[in-house]
């Protein structure tokens, strides 16, 4: 198999990417049937606004085309981003953010054909390789009923991140990883994680 060779992308070219990232978002999250214009529509409109946030940072595996990307950018000490959250902002983590210096993972997306190859973490990585704040934190779909962690929240334990608890449904729609169809407004599972020094 062809090498997958990783790139960051300045807030320009990210802009310029915004079809091929949409198309790989698409194939990554294969929402229902038919509804493949919509979630494409509703990701672009997010990703305009992710694209202009402060400290807005971009990755990309590419292999001749774009097979994954993983984004993020700032997100402020207070505002609509932590109220959302269900319950008191652990102490440890209250003081963390007070700097401000708060990244959220917003996107991380590996098309099908491409998983379990180690891109994800390798985007990841690189992506948070050269961060300059105090916290990361990213939101992902809750875990099944039955207990079980879904596929992004198995991804976060893995890599060492940890549960902070649950973004209420009534969290903003740039709450985190608004990745897949009819994410937006859900309850979603908050990780956060310390950057390596």
């Amino acid at each position: 198999m062809p090498e997958v060779y990783l790139r960051r992308l300045s807030r320009w070219q990210a802009e310029q990417q915004r079809d091929a990232v949409a198309d790989v978002h698409v194939a990554a999250y294969h929402g229902a049937a038919g509804a493949e214009y919509r979630d494409r529509q509703g990701f672009l409109s997010r990703f305009e606004q992710h694209v202009q946030r402060p400290a807005f940072d971009m990755v990309v595996a590419d292999m001749g085309g774009l097979v994954g990307c993983a984004y993020g950018y700032r997100i402020p000490r207070t505002g609509d981003w932590w109220s959302g959250l269900r319950g008191e902002l652990p102490t440890d983590i209250e003081e963390l953010t007070a700097s401000g210096r708060t990244f959220l993972l917003a996107e991380l997306m590996v098309l099908p054909a491409h998983r379990r190859g180690g891109v994800a973490t390798r985007l990841g990585e690189w992506l948070l390789a050269r961060l300059d704040t105090d916290l990361v934190v990213a939101a992902v779909d809750p875990s099944g009923d039955d207990g079980q962690e879904n596929a992004a929240a198995g991804t976060l334990h893995a890599w060492g991140w940890t549960k902070l608890g649950v973004l209420g449904s009534h969290a903003p729609s740039d709450s985190g990883s608004d990745a897949g169809p009819g994410r937006a407004g859900a309850a979603r599972e908050v990780w956060v994680r310390r950057p390596p020094r």
